[in-house]
């Protein structure tokens, strides 16, 4: 039986630990954009009504 890299990801221990670590960074990676993102607008939003009361 021929033991391809595909096969080794999803049977072995150390496979399933390298998919379970990609699929973490992946979503804290959108964690972190969402996070940012929104606070950035929260930012902008409070200089541009700073600007609009001087």
């Amino acid at each position: 039986m021929e033991n391809t890299p595909l096969e080794t990801l999803f049977t072995s221990h150390i496979g399933l630990l390298s998919l379970f670590t990609i699929g973490f960074i992946i979503a804290m990676a959108i964690y972190i954009f969402i996070f940012v993102r929104r606070h950035i607008r929260e930012d902008v939003e409070a200089h541009e009504r700073e600007l609009g009361q001087r």
